[in-house]
């Protein structure tokens, strides 16, 4: 018997994969917190399904999402992204990733991690929302408001509140799944409490 899924992933090999087996898992690790925040900044305005195809690319053009190395990108390197057709050639979305890794060190220095600044909004816990049908899902929450205020005020761009929904439930601060969706219970009984 098929595993019950989230409606918005059925149908579409690549985006059941990213499904099963990453959107709504807690994320603790900061160079994968840098990575989905890079790729949801690039994804505000289009569709998810649009960046996941060129996740490969991204991960090319941007070093491996290696915060420390984009920190340092000069004009030179941001002219040549901007010629890479693999990725989104948005010359503010390029120059907010180069600026959005200093932040995101920045926030490192003060916290400890990136991890920790984060997970601190929920108090280290996930939010488990009880989502019938994926339509309902809100795009934005008081606290996705709250945090992306506290990330402009930091030097973040592309953060509004509607991509910081998204990267929310893409790393598990709220388990959005489908409560009928197999991952939903998944993730709800492995929930760590964070130190």
């Amino acid at each position: 018997m098929k595993q019950k899924k989230c409606g918005w992933c059925v149908g579409d090999t690549q985006y059941e994969a990213y499904h099963d087996t990453e959107w709504g898992s807690p994320v603790t690790d900061d160079a994968v917190l840098f990575e989905f925040l890079l790729l949801e900044t690039f994804q505000a305005g289009l569709s998810w399904i649009t960046i996941l195809r060129k996740r490969d690319n991204f991960e090319s053009a941007f070093d491996g999402f290696d915060y420390k190395k984009i920190a340092r990108y000069n004009e030179k390197k941001i002219a040549a992204l901007l010629q890479d057709a693999g990725i989104v050639r948005n010359k503010l979305k390029v120059r907010s990733a180069v600026s959005n890794a200093q932040a995101f060190i920045k926030v490192q220095e003060t916290f400890g991690s990136f991890n920790t600044y984060l997970w601190n909004f929920v108090g280290g816990k996930a939010i488990h929302n009880e989502v019938k049908n994926y339509k309902e899902a809100p795009a934005t929450t008081p606290l996705s408001d709250k945090l992306s205020k506290d990330l402009k005020k930091r030097g973040f761009k592309f953060v509004g509140s509607t991509v910081i929904y998204a990267f929310m439930q893409a790393v598990g601060i709220v388990n959005d799944h489908e409560t009928s969706c197999f991952r939903y219970s998944e993730i709800r009984q492995n929930d760590p409490v964070l130190k």
